[in-house]
Order: structure tokens, then C-alpha cells, then sequence
């Protein structure tokens, strides 16, 4: 399984090339800040992780920009809530720059 971070997403593709799962974010005025705003798996691929894993990747990716995160997606939001220990470094509404 290959993710793959195209403009403004980290995005799983069938072998037909056919999106089957993302995560997208939009920048902010704020240079050091993203919003996670929308998280899609397609029903064949759902209650197999793909979905955290995809957000792992965007948190690795934005970390790696030294940016963080506003979840604004509910998916992101709960797992960020869930999670804390995990996502805290990350998250908008806790971490500082």
C-alpha cells in the first residue's frame, strides 16, 4: 500500500489508478498552519485502518514542513481528541510553534 501526497492531499489509489481513499488539508494565512478538512475511504476499503493511516501520513508530512494541524475534519477531530499522546504535538488547538 502506497501512499501518495499530491497537491494538498495524502491520497491511496487502486490499481487502476482510481482514488479510493484521502485526506486533504488547505493552508491558512498563518504560514505555520494547516486545516485537515476532509477524509474519505471508499466503502471496500472501510474497517481496515486506511483511514488513520492516512492521517498518520499527513501528520508526518506537515511535521516534517514544522507546521501543525487544525482538525476541522470530524474523523480528524476525534481521533486528535482520542488520541492525545499520540496527535498533541500536532494538534493546533494544543501545540505551540
Amino acid at each position: 500500500m502506497e501512499f501518495l501526497k499530491e497537491d494538498h492531499a495524502v491520497v491511496l489509489r487502486d490499481e487502476q489508478g482510481e482514488m479510493v481513499a484521502e485526506i486533504t488539508y488547505r493552508d491558512t494565512d498563518d504560514d505555520r498552519l494547516v486545516v485537515a478538512n476532509h477524509t474519505y475511504t471508499s466503502d471496500r476499503l472501510r474497517g481496515q485502518g486506511i483511514a488513520g493511516k492516512l492521517l498518520d501520513e499527513l501528520v508526518a508530512h506537515i511535521k516534517d514542513q514544522g507546521k501543525i494541524i487544525y482538525p476541522s475534519c470530524p474523523f480528524v477531530v476525534r481521533k486528535f481528541d482520542e488520541e492525545p499522546e499520540k496527535y498533541g504535538h500536532i494538534d493546533a488547538r494544543k501545540a505551540q510553534l
